[in-house]
Protein backbone atom coordinates (compact mmCIF):
# COMPACT_ATOMS: atom_id res chain seq x y z
CA UNK A 1 0.00 0.00 0.00
CA UNK A 2 3.20 2.29 -0.73
CA UNK A 3 3.35 3.15 3.68
CA UNK A 4 6.03 0.83 4.49
CA UNK A 5 9.26 1.61 2.17
CA UNK A 6 11.49 0.51 4.87
CA UNK A 7 9.42 -2.63 5.55
CA UNK A 8 9.35 -3.07 1.88
CA UNK A 9 13.00 -2.92 1.19
CA UNK A 10 14.27 -5.10 4.02
CA UNK A 11 11.49 -8.03 2.75
CA UNK A 12 13.30 -7.35 -0.47
CA UNK A 13 16.93 -7.78 0.77
CA UNK A 14 15.76 -10.91 1.90
CA UNK A 15 14.06 -12.37 -1.50
CA UNK A 16 18.02 -11.03 -3.12
CA UNK A 17 19.42 -13.15 -0.37
CA UNK A 18 17.76 -16.22 -1.47
CA UNK A 19 20.34 -19.09 -1.62
CA UNK A 20 20.43 -20.58 -5.75
CA UNK A 21 18.94 -19.08 -8.45
CA UNK A 22 17.53 -15.45 -8.51
CA UNK A 23 13.78 -14.87 -7.05
CA UNK A 24 12.92 -12.28 -9.95
CA UNK A 25 10.71 -9.76 -7.56
CA UNK A 26 7.54 -7.99 -8.79
CA UNK A 27 6.29 -4.90 -6.70
CA UNK A 28 2.99 -3.61 -7.14
CA UNK A 29 1.54 -0.72 -5.90
CA UNK A 30 -1.77 -0.89 -5.10
CA UNK A 31 -3.81 2.13 -5.86
CA UNK A 32 0.00 3.85 -4.53
CA UNK A 33 3.07 4.73 -5.64
CA UNK A 34 5.86 2.43 -5.50
CA UNK A 35 8.73 3.63 -3.27
CA UNK A 36 12.14 3.14 -4.32
CA UNK A 37 13.16 -0.06 -4.75
CA UNK A 38 16.45 -2.14 -5.18
CA UNK A 39 17.66 -2.56 -9.33
CA UNK A 40 16.48 -5.10 -10.96
CA UNK A 41 13.11 -5.92 -9.27
CA UNK A 42 10.24 -4.71 -11.30
CA UNK A 43 7.40 -2.17 -10.23
CA UNK A 44 3.62 -1.77 -11.56
CA UNK A 45 1.53 1.14 -9.81
CA UNK A 46 -2.13 0.71 -10.26
CA UNK A 47 -4.33 3.75 -10.60
CA UNK A 48 -6.49 2.39 -7.98
CA UNK A 49 -6.50 -0.09 -5.01
CA UNK A 50 -8.20 -3.53 -6.80
CA UNK A 51 -7.80 -5.60 -3.35
CA UNK A 52 -5.49 -7.87 -2.20
CA UNK A 53 -6.72 -10.42 -5.10
CA UNK A 54 -7.15 -8.34 -7.70
CA UNK A 55 -4.05 -6.36 -6.71
CA UNK A 56 -2.03 -9.88 -6.57
CA UNK A 57 -3.39 -11.35 -9.63
CA UNK A 58 -1.68 -8.00 -11.76
CA UNK A 59 1.35 -9.52 -10.05
CA UNK A 60 1.10 -13.00 -11.57
CA UNK A 61 0.14 -11.70 -15.01
CA UNK A 62 3.35 -9.98 -15.25
CA UNK A 63 4.97 -12.88 -15.14
CA UNK A 64 3.32 -13.74 -18.29
CA UNK A 65 -0.29 -14.91 -18.86
CA UNK A 66 -1.63 -16.86 -15.48
CA UNK A 67 2.00 -16.48 -14.59
CA UNK A 68 3.10 -19.20 -16.82
CA UNK A 69 6.71 -17.83 -17.88
CA UNK A 70 7.84 -18.48 -14.43
CA UNK A 71 7.10 -22.47 -12.65
CA UNK A 72 6.57 -21.07 -8.73
CA UNK A 73 4.91 -17.96 -7.46
CA UNK A 74 5.58 -16.83 -4.49
CA UNK A 75 3.26 -13.73 -2.24
CA UNK A 76 4.50 -11.91 0.12
CA UNK A 77 3.35 -9.87 2.07
CA UNK A 78 5.54 -5.98 2.23
CA UNK A 79 6.12 -5.81 5.81
CA UNK A 80 7.13 -8.81 6.13
CA UNK A 81 10.64 -10.72 6.00
CA UNK A 82 12.28 -14.17 5.19
CA UNK A 83 14.56 -14.55 7.55
CA UNK A 84 16.12 -17.59 6.42
CA UNK A 85 17.96 -17.63 3.17
CA UNK A 86 17.14 -21.54 1.90
CA UNK A 87 13.42 -20.57 2.02
CA UNK A 88 12.83 -20.44 -1.93
CA UNK A 89 15.47 -23.29 -2.18
CA UNK A 90 12.95 -25.26 0.19
CA UNK A 91 10.23 -24.61 -2.22
CA UNK A 92 11.86 -25.69 -4.93
CA UNK A 93 12.58 -29.03 -3.46
CA UNK A 94 8.91 -29.53 -2.46
CA UNK A 95 7.87 -29.05 -5.74
CA UNK A 96 10.25 -30.79 -7.66
CA UNK A 97 9.73 -33.58 -4.80
CA UNK A 98 5.96 -33.62 -5.26
CA UNK A 99 3.88 -33.35 -9.00
CA UNK A 100 0.74 -33.06 -7.00
CA UNK A 101 1.72 -30.50 -4.82
CA UNK A 102 0.10 -27.08 -6.27
CA UNK A 103 0.26 -24.46 -2.99
CA UNK A 104 2.60 -24.03 -0.34
CA UNK A 105 1.65 -22.41 3.22
CA UNK A 106 4.27 -20.66 4.88
CA UNK A 107 4.53 -20.22 8.89
CA UNK A 108 4.42 -16.75 9.88
CA UNK A 109 6.06 -16.10 13.17
CA UNK A 110 6.59 -12.95 15.83
CA UNK A 111 10.00 -11.68 14.64
CA UNK A 112 9.94 -10.44 17.94
CA UNK A 113 8.30 -13.38 20.18
CA UNK A 114 7.90 -16.16 17.48
CA UNK A 115 5.11 -16.70 18.13
CA UNK A 116 2.82 -18.09 15.29
CA UNK A 117 -0.77 -17.05 15.83
CA UNK A 118 -3.51 -20.23 15.91
CA UNK A 119 -4.94 -18.15 13.34
CA UNK A 120 -2.03 -18.45 10.86
CA UNK A 121 -1.94 -22.18 11.09
CA UNK A 122 -4.50 -22.82 8.32
CA UNK A 123 -6.13 -26.80 10.07
CA UNK A 124 -8.37 -27.35 13.11
CA UNK A 125 -5.85 -28.56 15.12
CA UNK A 126 -3.85 -25.55 15.11
CA UNK A 127 -2.34 -26.30 18.35
CA UNK A 128 1.07 -26.92 17.28
CA UNK A 129 2.21 -24.36 14.60
CA UNK A 130 5.91 -26.34 14.68
CA UNK A 131 4.24 -29.31 12.38
CA UNK A 132 4.05 -29.78 8.78
CA UNK A 133 0.93 -31.14 7.31
CA UNK A 134 -1.44 -31.40 4.81
CA UNK A 135 -3.93 -28.79 4.41
CA UNK A 136 -7.12 -27.26 2.77
CA UNK A 137 -6.51 -23.77 2.77
CA UNK A 138 -3.18 -21.14 2.73
CA UNK A 139 -2.28 -17.88 4.14
CA UNK A 140 -2.51 -15.22 1.93
CA UNK A 141 0.41 -13.37 3.09
CA UNK A 142 2.98 -15.89 2.67
CA UNK A 143 2.69 -18.94 0.39
CA UNK A 144 3.77 -20.16 -2.92
CA UNK A 145 1.84 -21.48 -5.44
CA UNK A 146 2.60 -23.70 -8.68
CA UNK A 147 1.58 -21.51 -11.70
CA UNK A 148 0.21 -24.43 -13.37
CA UNK A 149 -2.35 -24.44 -10.31
CA UNK A 150 -3.52 -20.84 -12.22
CA UNK A 151 -3.48 -22.04 -15.42
CA UNK A 152 -5.77 -24.69 -14.79
CA UNK A 153 -8.39 -22.89 -11.90
CA UNK A 154 -7.69 -19.37 -12.76
CA UNK A 155 -6.45 -16.65 -10.59
CA UNK A 156 -7.75 -15.09 -6.99
CA UNK A 157 -11.48 -13.69 -7.17
CA UNK A 158 -11.00 -9.64 -7.90
CA UNK A 159 -14.51 -9.39 -6.54
CA UNK A 160 -13.61 -10.73 -2.85
CA UNK A 161 -11.27 -7.50 -2.19
CA UNK A 162 -10.42 -8.69 1.30
CA UNK A 163 -11.28 -11.97 3.08
CA UNK A 164 -11.04 -15.34 2.16
CA UNK A 165 -10.27 -15.25 -1.17
CA UNK A 166 -7.17 -17.97 -0.44
CA UNK A 167 -10.04 -20.65 0.81
CA UNK A 168 -11.70 -20.05 -2.64
CA UNK A 169 -8.29 -20.38 -4.62
CA UNK A 170 -7.81 -23.45 -2.63
CA UNK A 171 -10.76 -25.06 -2.89
CA UNK A 172 -10.63 -24.50 -6.69
CA UNK A 173 -7.41 -26.39 -6.78
CA UNK A 174 -8.25 -29.17 -4.66
CA UNK A 175 -10.45 -29.82 -6.58
CA UNK A 176 -8.98 -29.89 -9.59
CA UNK A 177 -6.59 -32.91 -7.87
CA UNK A 178 -3.74 -30.48 -6.69
CA UNK A 179 -2.29 -30.50 -2.78
CA UNK A 180 -1.96 -27.85 0.05
CA UNK A 181 0.92 -28.36 2.46
CA UNK A 182 1.54 -26.04 5.01
CA UNK A 183 5.13 -26.05 6.09
CA UNK A 184 6.36 -24.85 9.43
CA UNK A 185 10.28 -24.53 8.27
CA UNK A 186 9.23 -21.94 5.62
CA UNK A 187 8.88 -19.06 7.89
CA UNK A 188 7.87 -15.77 7.15
CA UNK A 189 8.48 -12.64 9.97
CA UNK A 190 5.50 -10.92 10.13
CA UNK A 191 4.54 -8.81 13.36
CA UNK A 192 1.29 -9.85 15.16
CA UNK A 193 -1.81 -8.41 14.31
CA UNK A 194 -5.30 -8.48 14.26
CA UNK A 195 -7.51 -9.11 11.38
CA UNK A 196 -10.38 -6.66 12.84
CA UNK A 197 -7.82 -3.69 12.30
CA UNK A 198 -9.12 -3.24 8.95
CA UNK A 199 -12.44 -1.30 9.00
CA UNK A 200 -14.05 -3.20 6.32
CA UNK A 201 -13.30 -6.64 8.40
CA UNK A 202 -16.51 -7.91 9.62
CA UNK A 203 -18.85 -6.83 6.75
CA UNK A 204 -16.02 -8.25 4.17
CA UNK A 205 -15.86 -11.34 6.51
CA UNK A 206 -19.21 -12.21 5.83
CA UNK A 207 -20.31 -11.14 2.66
CA UNK A 208 -17.07 -13.32 1.32
CA UNK A 209 -18.10 -16.30 3.49
CA UNK A 210 -21.50 -16.44 1.71
CA UNK A 211 -19.85 -15.85 -1.98
CA UNK A 212 -16.92 -18.75 -0.92
CA UNK A 213 -20.64 -21.38 0.14
CA UNK A 214 -22.33 -20.03 -3.03
CA UNK A 215 -19.53 -20.32 -5.54
CA UNK A 216 -18.03 -23.76 -4.43
CA UNK A 217 -20.23 -25.64 -2.54
CA UNK A 218 -22.59 -28.36 -3.79
CA UNK A 219 -26.12 -27.02 -2.66
CA UNK A 220 -26.85 -28.97 0.16
CA UNK A 221 -23.85 -28.03 2.01
CA UNK A 222 -24.73 -24.22 1.31
CA UNK A 223 -26.95 -23.84 4.24
CA UNK A 224 -25.00 -25.97 6.52
CA UNK A 225 -21.83 -24.06 5.91
CA UNK A 226 -23.16 -20.95 6.61
CA UNK A 227 -25.22 -22.51 9.25
CA UNK A 228 -22.55 -23.43 11.34
CA UNK A 229 -20.09 -19.88 10.60
CA UNK A 230 -23.20 -18.15 12.12
CA UNK A 231 -23.54 -19.80 15.21
CA UNK A 232 -19.66 -19.58 15.37
CA UNK A 233 -20.09 -15.96 15.44
CA UNK A 234 -22.86 -15.26 17.40
CA UNK A 235 -21.03 -17.51 20.00
CA UNK A 236 -17.58 -15.10 19.67
CA UNK A 237 -20.22 -12.18 21.22
CA UNK A 238 -18.79 -9.53 18.95
CA UNK A 239 -19.43 -6.20 19.72
CA UNK A 240 -22.82 -4.73 18.34
CA UNK A 241 -20.98 -2.22 15.75
CA UNK A 242 -18.76 -5.47 14.72
CA UNK A 243 -22.46 -7.37 14.61
CA UNK A 244 -24.39 -5.03 12.72
CA UNK A 245 -21.39 -4.99 10.04
CA UNK A 246 -21.64 -8.95 10.18
CA UNK A 247 -24.79 -9.20 9.50
CA UNK A 248 -25.20 -6.56 6.31
CA UNK A 249 -22.10 -8.32 5.16
CA UNK A 250 -24.14 -11.78 5.38
CA UNK A 251 -27.37 -10.03 3.48
CA UNK A 252 -24.90 -8.77 1.00
CA UNK A 253 -23.55 -12.36 0.08
CA UNK A 254 -26.93 -13.05 -0.71
CA UNK A 255 -28.34 -10.31 -2.14
CA UNK A 256 -24.95 -9.32 -4.89
CA UNK A 257 -23.31 -11.18 -7.39
CA UNK A 258 -20.98 -14.10 -6.49
CA UNK A 259 -19.44 -15.21 -9.64
CA UNK A 260 -19.38 -17.88 -11.57
CA UNK A 261 -20.99 -21.16 -9.73
CA UNK A 262 -18.39 -24.17 -10.25
CA UNK A 263 -19.85 -26.20 -6.83
CA UNK A 264 -16.79 -29.19 -5.86
CA UNK A 265 -17.23 -32.54 -6.29
CA UNK A 266 -18.29 -34.78 -3.82
CA UNK A 267 -15.31 -36.84 -4.05
CA UNK A 268 -13.52 -33.49 -2.88
CA UNK A 269 -16.00 -32.91 -0.05
CA UNK A 270 -14.46 -36.09 1.14
CA UNK A 271 -10.74 -35.24 0.31
CA UNK A 272 -10.99 -32.55 2.76
CA UNK A 273 -12.47 -34.18 5.61
CA UNK A 274 -10.16 -36.97 5.50
CA UNK A 275 -7.82 -33.95 5.27
CA UNK A 276 -9.14 -32.64 8.47
CA UNK A 277 -11.28 -29.87 7.56
CA UNK A 278 -14.99 -30.98 6.24
CA UNK A 279 -16.33 -28.00 4.38
CA UNK A 280 -18.88 -27.16 6.67
CA UNK A 281 -16.90 -25.04 8.85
Amino acid sequence: MGNRPEELRALLDSVAKQDGDRVEAVVVGNGSPVPDVPAGVRTIELPENLGIPGGRNVGIEAFGPGGRDVDVLLFLDDDGLLPRTDTAQLCREAFDADPELGIISFRIADPDTGETQRRHVPRLRAADPMRSSRVTTFLGGANAVRTKVFGQVGGLPDDFFYAHEETDLAWRALDAGWMIDYRADMVLHHPTTAPSRHAVYHRMVARNRVWLARRNLPALLVPVYLGVWLLLTLARRPSKPALKAWFGGFKEGWTSPCGPRRPMKWRTVWRLTRLGRPPVI
